[in-house]
C-alpha cells in the first residue's frame, strides 16, 4: 500500500487511541499478557490464537473493573482494528466465550500515518473478485463498479497488483493465507464499513496543521519567549484570596440568573410544555422581564449584549444627541462576523459615515486613534476600526451608561418590567390525551422577526440631525399658523414660532440645551 502522510496525528478525537495501543501492546506481553496458543480451525490450525473470553477475563483482572464495563472496552478494542476474528469476519464484536481473536498487526493500526486510498482499496476488491470468481458482497459490488468508473485509467495496474497478490498468497501455507485474509478483511471493514455499520474512524475533515507541534527554535522565537516573560514578570500579581473572592462574588451576582441552579420563571418549556418562557424572553420583545432589565445595570458588558437593552440604551443616547456611538459600535461589530467578503465596502462606508471630516454621523475621538484608523483602511480587514470601536466603547461605558442607569428611561422600562408567576406542570395520565412537546423557536423565525422589528424602528424613528427643508405654506398644519415676518424672510420651517417648542427644543437661552439646537437643525 502507498504510504502517505495527511496529518493523521492532527485529529484530537483520535487521541485516546494511543491508551488503547498501550493496553494491547500490554496484552501481547509473552509473560503477563493474555494467553495465546495455536488453535485449529476446519482449514489449518492458526498460530497466535486466543478466546474472547480469556481477553475479558484478562481485562478485568488487569484493569480491576466489572465485566460490563470490560466487555464495552473488547468490542472498542474489536471496532478499532487492534483484534480481529477468525471465525466471523463481519462481526466485529468481542464475544465472552470460545470464538477465536487474533491481534492485529501494528501495520493496519489506525494510528499509522497513512490514509486507507482508494487504489489500495481497488486492489482488495479486485483480488476478492479474482478469488471469488465475481461473487462479491452487494456493497462491494457496488463500491468495485463505482472505483473502475473513477480510476479507470490506472485500471490495468489495479488489476496486475491484484494477480500478483493473489498468486503469491498461494504459495503461502493455509494457516498463514487464512489469517492474512481475515487481517485484510478486518483492516477493510474498519476503515470501508459496509450499509448499516458504525464508522468509528469518522473524524471528519482533515487538519492541515498541527496545533501541538514543536516548533524549531529561531533567534526570533526566542527573543518573543523572552519578551514574554519579561512582561509576565512585570506584571502585578493577585493573591489567590483576592482571586476567589472575585470569583465568589460573581457567582453571587450571577446565582438569581442561573436557569439551572435559580431556576427560570415562568417554567422551563422544555418539561411543562409551555411557551411563555420563550415568548417573555424574545430578543426584541415588546415589555421585557424584571430579571433581565436588572440585569442590565450589573455591567455595561451585559445591556450592550441584549438587543432590547440595546436598543433601550440607543433611545437614551438619541435623546443626548450622542446615538452615533452606538450605531459606530454596531457597525463595527458587523464589520467583525458579517460577510467578509463586503469588508471593504463596508469599511469604507462606515468611515465615510462616521469618520470623514464632515460626516453625517460623525463621532468624537482622539487624534492618535484616528490618525492609527485610517492608515489601516488603507488595507482594510475585520479588525481594522478595533482601536476606533474600544474608545468609543470606554467613552459609553464611563460616561453614557451610568447616566443611562439613572435616566428615566431606564427606571420606567424597569417600573414596566413583567414579573412572571411560577406555572406547574400539566400532565394527563391518558396517553391518549398527552400533547405533543413543543420544539424550541426555530432561528430562522427568530432572525426574521428580529429584521421586522428593526426596519418598523427604523421605518418610525425620525433622524432629527438632519436639517429641515423650507415647505411650502399650504404643507404646514393649521395648528401652526406662519409668522408674518418668517413669511417675509422665508425661514426654514424649523427656526419658526411654535416649532421649536414642538420638537422639544429651545433657540434662546444659554446653557447645554441652547447650545445644541444649531446642531439638532443641522445648521
Amino acid at each position: 500500500m502507498t504510504i502517505r502522510h495527511q496529518g493523521q496525528q492532527y485529529r484530537p478525537r483520535m487521541a485516546f487511541l494511543q491508551k488503547i495501543e498501550a493496553l494491547v501492546k500490554d496484552m501481547q506481553d509473552p509473560e503477563t499478557g493474555v494467553r495465546v496458543q495455536n488453535q485449529k480451525i476446519s482449514v489449518a490450525s492458526i498460530p497466535h490464537a486466543m478466546t474472547g473470553s480469556d481477553v475479558l477475563q484478562w481485562i478485568t483482572q488487569r484493569l480491576w473493573i466489572s465485566n460490563l464495563e470490560a466487555q464495552n472496552l473488547g468490542n472498542f478494542i474489536v471496532k478499532y482494528g487492534y483484534m480481529y476474528p477468525l471465525q466471523d469476519p463481519k462481526n466485529l464484536v468481542l464475544k465472552s466465550d470460545s470464538s477465536l481473536y487474533r491481534f492485529q498487526t501494528p501495520y493496519f493500526w489506525p494510528t499509522q500515518q497513512w490514509p486507507a486510498e482508494d487504489i489500495d482499496y481497488a486492489i482488495y476488491l479486485a483480488k476478492r473478485n479474482i478469488k471469488k470468481k465475481g461473487i462479491l458482497e452487494e456493497y462491494e459490488k457496488e463500491n468495485y463498479n463505482f472505483l473502475n468508473k473513477k480510476i479507470n485509467y490506472k485500471w490495468d495496474f489495479v488489476v496486475m497488483q491484484a494477480k500478483e497478490q493473489y498468486r503469491a498468497g498461494k504459495e503461502r501455507n493455509k494457516a498463514d493465507r487464512y489469517a492474512l485474509d481475515c487481517q485484510e478483511k478486518a483492516y477493510w471493514l474498519v476503515h470501508r464499513c459496509p450499509p448499516g455499520m458504525n464508522n468509528v474512524l469518522d473524524y471528519g475533515l482533515d487538519r492541515v496543521t498541527n496545533p501541538n507541534e514543536v516548533q524549531k527554535q529561531t533567534v526570533v522565537s526566542v527573543r518573543k519567549e523572552i519578551m514574554y516573560y519579561r512582561q509576565a514578570l512585570m506584571r502585578s500579581t493577585v493573591k489567590s484570596s483576592v482571586s476567589l473572592g472575585g470569583i465568589v462574588r460573581y457567582s453571587e451576582q450571577f446565582s438569581s440568573n442561573d436557569a439551572i441552579m435559580s431556576g427560570c420563571l415562568p417554567s422551563n418549556p422544555w418539561i411543562t410544555d409551555d411557551t411563555q418562557f420563550w415568548d417573555l424572553n424574545a430578543k426584541l420583545v415588546e415589555i421585557p422581564t424584571k430579571m433581565r432589565v436588572e440585569r442590565w445595570a450589573i455591567n455595561f458588558s451585559e445591556l450592550i449584549r441584549d438587543p432590547k437593552g440595546r436598543q433601550s440604551f440607543q433611545y437614551f443616547l438619541k435623546k443626548e444627541f450622542s446615538g452615533e456611538n452606538l450605531g459606530f459600535w454596531e457597525a463595527c461589530e458587523d464589520l467583525k462576523y458579517g460577510d467578509q467578503s463586503k469588508v471593504k465596502e463596508k469599511a469604507e462606508e462606515i468611515y465615510k459615515l462616521f469618520l470623514a471630516p464632515g460626516a453625517r454621523r460623525w463621532i468624537n475621538i482622539d487624534g492618535k486613534t484616528m490618525d492609527i484608523t485610517v492608515k489601516g483602511l488603507k488595507h482594510p480587514h475585520r479588525y481594522v476600526l478595533d482601536a476606533a470601536q474600544t474608545h468609543i466603547y470606554m467613552l459609553m461605558k464611563k460616561d453614557s451608561y451610568a447616566r443611562y442607569l439613572k435616566s428615566p428611561i431606564y427606571k420606567e422600562m424597569l417600573a414596566k418590567a413583567i414579573e412572571p408567576q411560577e406555572t406547574t406542570k400539566k400532565s394527563s395520565s391518558l396517553l391518549f390525551m398527552r400533547r405533543h412537546l413543543r420544539s424550541s423557536p426555530s432561528p430562522v423565525i427568530l432572525r426574521q422577526l428580529e429584521e421586522e422589528a428593526k426596519a418598523r424602528e427604523a421605518a418610525n424613528t425620525v433622524d432629527i440631525t438632519q436639517p429641515a427643508l423650507p415647505l411650502p405654506p399650504q404643507a404646514l398644519p393649521l395648528a401652526l399658523p406662519l409668522h408674518p415676518e418668517a413669511q417675509q424672510r422665508r425661514l426654514p420651517l424649523a427656526h419658526q414660532s411654535g416649532l421649536g417648542e414642538l420638537l422639544g427644543l429651545r433657540a434662546e437661552g444659554g446653557g447645554q440645551r441652547g447650545r445644541s439646537l444649531p446642531r439638532a437643525l443641522g445648521c
